[in-house]
């Protein structure tokens, strides 16, 4: 991997850098303080055009057609854009999903909030096969006796239907219960189930994957508002946090992550197992009913020794569009960038790698994703880097267009 540009941190927004969206020639960078609009026409070096000042972690950003959703997940003494914190222990404190009219993208507009149980630590959207409405599948977790509006067991995810011409029509429609058995009761350094911490639409298809802190699920969502759990895994050996979900293209794979200490260990110094802080690879296999099922196939941890100074463990990536093979670039926090392949899912092994060193960035890179040739990664403390990738990996891929990707709800490649 070569590195190309970095858009430096400037202006209202220098919270942590989050997760990343796109559409057309933009991309949309989240950020705890807001998000920023960057124009990829020359994607070897972006340009920052908007800046939207807009508090409340993660604001994790999520776009379809002219609607972008921004999740919050810190409890905010309102659902405006000069909130300020407020405790989660109070009634009056509002966490939720806000949505943005984005049919200009450099003049955004804030249109619609939708408050959530425990709020939106990710949200993932899916629209309903008739195009009309958009459906976000609001995460949430970590419920608290002692929170008004977030009270255990918090088994759920909250569902907002968005009528896509007219988002202000947005309403919370449901909060089906994935977990009527409680999830797993997790055990000493592993979570527990309660709630989920992404979760992955795939709509072709009519599926979701669910990376649910202590439980791995795959859904059917032919029925948006009443996803049903098909496929329930769980690892309690070496997954300590369910954290993300990715499909293969063709819906026969999901990669989910374990985020091993929150974000915040160097696991990746030799003195945690390859398999722990790591991907976990699963097959989707037919059981002779012919259902669906989640079969483990093995575990990818990128292969280079860090120091104990460097946070890394498995975190947000998406494909890479090379027909025949499954390829897919990641971020590791301060371990950098990976891009491995997981085509023979019992042996996933990496094929190009990019690592700024120890002490260039508080914290590392949040998400790395691939659009239209390039990798795009949003740093949490030093901002928007592009990649290239060597022609040998990624050449065939260069000549895949997207209009958008959304790392949470995927689309298939048009080779």
């Amino acid at each position: 991997m070569t590195h190309l540009s970095n858009q430096p941190k400037d202006g209202a927004l220098q919270g942590t850098g989050s997760d990343i969206a796109f559409q057309g020639k933009y991309a949309f960078a989240g950020n705890y303080d807001g998000f920023t609009v960057y124009d990829l026409s020359d994607p070897e070096n972006p340009e920052q055009v908007v800046q939207v000042y807009c508090p409340g972690s993660q604001n994790d950003v999520s776009v379809y057609k002219d609607i972008l959703v921004l999740s919050t997940d810190s409890s905010r003494s309102d659902d405006s854009c000069a909130s300020t914190s407020l405790p989660a222990t109070e009634k009056a404190a509002w966490e939720g999903i806000k949505i943005w009219d984005i049919s200009n993208p450099l003049a955004p507009e804030y249109v619609k909030s939708i408050e959530t149980e425990c709020g939106s630590h990710t949200h993932s959207l899916a629209p309903a096969k008739d195009g009309r409405n958009l459906y976000a599948y609001v995460s949430s977790y970590s419920p608290n006796a002692t929170y008004p509006d977030c009270q255990p067991p918090h088994d759920f995810v909250s569902i907002v239907k968005i009528p896509v011409k007219h988002p202000t029509s947005a309403e919370l429609v449901a909060t089906p219960n994935l977990f009527p058995d409680g999830g797993y009761e997790g055990r000493p350094g592993a979570s527990a189930t309660s709630g989920c911490h992404d979760i992955t639409t795939y709509a072709k298809y009519d599926l979701a994957a669910g990376a649910c802190m202590g439980d791995g699920i795959l859904m059917d969502i032919s029925n948006r508002e009443r996803p049903k759990v098909i496929s329930q895994v769980r690892d309690t050996e070496n997954f300590a946090f369910w954290h993300s979900a990715t499909f293969n293209n063709d819906a026969t794979k999901v990669v989910f992550t374990d985020e091993l200490g929150g974000g915040g260990l160097a696991t990746c110094t030799g003195e945690y197992a390859p398999e722990l802080g790591a991907n976990g690879i699963y097959d989707i296999k037919r059981s002779w009913s012919g259902k669906k099922k989640l079969e483990f196939a093995a575990y990818y941890k990128i292969p280079r020794i860090n120091t104990a100074n460097e946070n890394c463990v498995a975190h947000n990536g998406s494909l890479i569009p090379v027909k025949g093979k499954d390829l897919m670039v990641q971020s590791w926090y301060q371990g950098g960038v990976s891009v491995y392949d997981f085509t023979d899912s019992d042996n996933p092994r990496e094929v190009a790698w990019f690592d700024r060193g120890e002490g260039l960035s508080g914290g590392g890179t949040w998400s790395t994703y691939y659009y239209n040739g390039y990798a795009y990664s949003n740093d949490l403390s030093i901002g928007f880097d592009t990649f290239e990738i060597d022609d040998s990996i990624d050449g065939r891929a260069e000549r895949v267009q997207q209009y958008d990707l959304n790392p949470q709800m995927q689309t298939p490649f048009r080779y």
